[in-house]
């Protein structure tokens, strides 16, 4: 049987391009060596336009960022009825506002950290909130922007109304959770393994840790009780289907076990285009759970449709 054509949409316009790419190349060669026929398109205004002519049986949607993830390629592939992997319009646009994502994920008994959403020029001069904080861009992925401000520390950070900053005029302020860096990988309606993420040589997740090699260690499975587990599990799934993802999504937590083995779990956010590079974390823990990369991205492409 003719494997489909699919055109791995990569690149695209913004601060995660090259992200994308890495990304992009990696499921292009991929896919190309499951067999399928794979065009790479590096994406840019007229995508729409190139999309048409192309004319591929699915669009393996390789973007991050701005454009890529927050629903707009989307509306353009649901409006040239290009079926697409990853989440739809909705849930692309919902998971990417951090602040809109966790409203809707409190309301689903997920827990979460206090936050505000503020203008950057407000916190200038005075904390937004009590130290130890986070001050992150609304939208952005990549760990782009994200400050975190330490307890004790006297003033906010000056290089969020500096000319220097580069991530929007809103930003959301969030009660800084003490701890461990674990994520966990659904696919479909399964959630798969739960990943202990240990920046080596960084002070937390930061876009190095996540892209240069070496930049961070991963445990896989986690080695934490089997309740926490299963309970980031639970929480990973129930995250997915309440902000409406398909496909494959990632789950971020913070687990502070100084106290208690128990401790505080709790949810910082959802990845509806998570890295697909060879330092990735859904790979590796697709890969734990018996997926190889190859059926991983095949999986991902039959998977793929429009009105998601």
């Amino acid at each position: 049987m003719k494997k489909k054509h699919v055109a791995v949409l990569l690149g695209g316009f913004s601060s995660e391009r090259p992200v994308s790419l890495s990304s992009g190349k990696a499921c292009a060669d991929a896919l190309e060596n499951e067999g399928y026929q794979v065009t790479r398109v590096d994406v840019s205004r007229d995508v729409g336009s190139v999309l048409a002519e192309l004319k591929p049986d699915v669009a393996f949607n390789a973007l991050h960022g701005p454009f890529g993830e927050d629903g707009t390629i989307q509306g353009i592939l649901e409006y040239l009825g290009i079926p697409y992997t990853h989440s739809g319009v909705l849930a692309s646009a919902l998971a990417m506002n951090k602040e809109q994502a966790k409203k809707v994920a409190r309301a689903a008994g997920i827990p979460v950290a206090e936050s505000k959403v503020v203008n950057r020029f407000a916190i200038h001069n005075k904390h937004p909130m009590k130290p130890p904080y986070v001050v992150k861009p609304v939208n952005e992925g990549s760990s782009f922007g994200v400050v975190i401000v330490h307890e004790g520390q006297s003033h906010p950070p000056q290089v969020i109304g500096s000319t220097e900053w580069k991530y929007g005029e809103i930003v959301m302020v969030e009660r800084y959770v003490h701890g461990r860096e674990l994520t966990c990988a659904v696919m479909g309606d399964v959630a798969l393994g739960v990943c202990e993420i240990i920046p080596t040589g960084h002070s937390f997740y930061d876009y190095d840790s996540k892209y240069v090699p070496g930049g961070s260690k991963h445990e896989i499975p986690a080695k934490i009780s089997p309740n926490i587990y299963q309970k980031i599990q639970t929480l990973a799934l129930k995250a997915h289907l309440a902000i409406g993802c398909r496909g494959v999504s990632r789950s971020d937590f913070r687990y502070d076990d100084r106290h208690s083995e128990n401790g505080e779990v709790v949810w910082l956010e959802v990845n509806t285009q998570p890295g697909m590079t060879p330092t990735s974390l859904v790979p590796e823990i697709a890969a734990q759970a018996g997926h190889s990369f190859g059926d991983l991205l095949s999986w991902m492409v039959e998977d793929a449709s429009c009105l998601r």
